[in-house]
């Protein structure tokens, strides 16, 4: 191993940091490899919890979320076992205990490390990330950048506050948990799906964008105003 690896990795800040990227990269690989159900079998899987049923698919939702398994397909999966109204919550849910475990992981491992290191203008990034409020992270949710759960781990290596965060995170999952818990439900049960439970997705895409294009002005206001 070169010289000022070794250096850099004895600096426990460094090698949390290390143990933070060699995490992601096994969720990554795992991904690669590992089969995912096929959401049409996964209704006989909530009859065989029973009462149960219900806790499991948040915390196993979440799980699979920090493993960086896309939220397309947990929240498919939520939908086609319980329902589209009732597996949209159940996804909202995991969605919120994911980026909480997302962001802890990120701040005990990563935080340390980014702080003593950022200069310039990734200071002045990492600033604009403590500042944010919730229409912030809502808005980085939405853009099309990276996975659920790597921007979660990702906002936790930043100065972010997680109150906003974990709200802006449940927010900005709104909309397509109920549009893809609908697409879930009718995959498992085609015919029995009332898509009036889809509505919310439709208003949370209004709202998403209403948000975006606010937020959109008032960075535009701030970069005019005088200094």
């Amino acid at each position: 191993m070169n010289p000022a690896v070794r250096r850099l990795l004895r600096q426990r800040s460094a090698a949390r940091f290390a143990l933070l990227l060699l995490l992601l990269a096994t969720f990554g690989a795992a991904l690669l490899v590992v089969p995912l159900p096929e959401v049409g079998e996964l209704p006989r899987l909530a009859d065989r919890l029973g009462d149960v049923a219900p806790v499991a698919a948040v915390l196993g939702g979440a799980l699979l979320l920090v493993a960086l398994v896309p939220r397309t397909f947990v929240t498919l999966a939520s939908g086609a076992i319980f329902g589209a109204l009732e597996g949209a919550a159940y996804a909202l849910g995991a969605a919120l205990l994911a980026a909480a475990l997302g962001f802890t992981v990120g701040r005990l491992l990563g935080r340390e490390f980014v702080a003593e290191r950022v200069r310039g203008r990734l200071a002045r990034l990492d600033g604009w990330f403590a500042r944010q409020s919730i229409l912030g992270v809502v808005t980085v949710r939405l853009l099309p950048i990276a996975g659920f759960g790597l921007v979660s781990y990702g906002y936790g290596t930043t100065g972010a506050r997680v109150l906003p965060f974990l709200a802006g995170s449940v927010i900005a999952s709104v909309p397509t948990a109920f549009g893809y818990a609908a697409v879930g439900a009718a995959a498992a049960s085609p015919g029995d799906v009332n898509w009036f439970a889809a509505a919310p997705a439709a208003l949370g895409l209004v709202a998403s964008a209403v948000l975006i294009r606010n937020w959109w002005r008032a960075e535009r206001q701030r970069r005019l105003a005088p200094g």
